[in-house]
């Protein structure tokens, strides 16, 4: 936590900011009942602000806030909660922009002795931001400090994009992140594993605008050596409610 408090102390500036709720219906026990026990909502809350402090020493990029609480505990209890914080900076006039990102969470498991901690994480690295032919893009190279017990120095790479159609009625957004890392967690189970895991993370999804700041849509949440270590390619897909505000 205090690495956490001490990485907001230093992100806020001038705002132009947006935010989002979202609540999906996790379809993965309905399509692959083998490896889960059950579908479950997921709540997410989304919180991004622009800033362009051009006249100071250090100029502030953007902020980003996401946090995740999935109900898939007994009668739809909280099982996992996550949370990852972004800002980005820079020193220097070229609009490439350093990123610094936390990002860290836990579990909790039935029977609750498998209950496990999303280790902390803090990252930094190059990213850039542009358009292309009316889509927003965002792409980053992080250098990733995990601290599991025994700490694993990582790569990281995150890829942003999102395009809206006719006026916003319709939108594409989403996100892949791909990652490494130890195979020897510093725990009796894995020590004895040597070298590094890539795993591989993504999250596109799609909006219809009902009514004013009110849509449906769905997300297809891609995972690889994410939630299991198994080499096998996971696609589960949601319902999904948003509210911007």
């Amino acid at each position: 936590m205090k690495y956490l408090t001490a990485f907001i102390l230093i992100i806020f500036s001038t705002p132009l900011f947006a935010q989002n709720l979202q609540l999906h219906y996790d379809l993965r026990h309905s399509v692959d009942p083998g490896h889960n026990s059950q579908n479950f909502p997921t709540l997410y809350f989304e919180y991004f602000k622009s800033q362009n402090d051009t006249t100071s020493i250090i100029k502030p990029g953007s902020f980003f806030l996401k946090v995740e609480t999935d109900m898939q505990g007994a009668n739809d209890n909280i099982g996992k909660a996550f949370i990852q914080a972004s800002q980005t900076f820079r020193f220097w006039k070229p609009p490439i922009y350093l990123s610094l990102q936390y990002s860290g969470g836990l579990g909790v498991t039935n029977p609750v002795q498998y209950s496990y901690y999303i280790n902390n994480a803090i990252s930094l690295g190059p990213g850039l931001t542009f358009q292309w032919k009316g889509a927003y893009f965002s792409t980053t190279l992080y250098y990733t400090y995990n601290m599991r017990q025994k700490p694993s120095h990582d790569f990281l790479y995150t890829f942003y994009w999102g395009k809206g159609f006719w006026n916003y009625k319709v939108e594409f957004a989403g996100d892949i992140e791909l990652y490494t890392l130890n195979r020897n967690h510093g725990d009796d189970f894995t020590k004895n594993l040597h070298g590094k895991t890539v795993s591989f993370f993504g999250e596109p999804q799609v909006w219809f605008k009902i009514k004013g700041n009110f849509s449906m849509g769905s997300k297809s949440l891609m995972y690889y050596h994410v939630v299991t270590s198994e080499n096998v390619f996971e696609v589960y897909p949601t319902i999904a409610a948003r509210v911007k505000f």
